[in-house]
């Protein structure tokens, strides 16, 4: 499993906004982490779209988050991003796809190892990624 640049990405700019506690211009974000404008934009039309962050228009507008830091675990953020954490395709979509599904002597491998990585990045926080004051 690779986290791809969309992950980082993301988890980046909501650390961010913690960070900020307040709202903020997607231009600015994406200049402050490093992020393409229009990469950027598609990214926090995800997270809206999840409901990690809102976005409001007008002079103090700008995205913010709809928690605080501390109540978004990692998983969420990446899954939101991503799509999926699957270590492989056949975890990744519904079994009825697979048609190896009933026999696969590997399957059971690969469902531990995505329990593992979820449970692992969802005792993370964004609260931990910020830097301690």
């Amino acid at each position: 499993m690779i986290i791809s640049t969309r992950g980082r990405y993301a988890l980046r700019i909501m650390t961010a906004l913690g960070q900020r506690g307040k709202s903020s211009s997607l231009r600015e974000l994406a200049a402050e982490q490093d992020v393409p404008y229009k990469y950027a934009e598609s990214i926090v039309r995800s997270l809206v779209k999840e409901g990690l962050i809102e976005s409001a228009r007008g002079k103090n507008g700008g995205y913010s988050l709809t928690r605080r830091p501390g109540e978004y675990t990692l998983a969420e953020v990446l899954k939101a991003a991503e799509t999926s954490l699957a270590a492989t395709d056949c975890t990744g979509r519904k079994e009825a796809e697979c048609p190896r599904a009933a026999t696969c002597p590997t399957l059971p491998v690969w469902r531990a190892l995505d329990e593992t990585v979820t449970q692992f990045l969802s005792g993370y926080t964004l609260l931990d990624l910020m830097p301690k004051q």
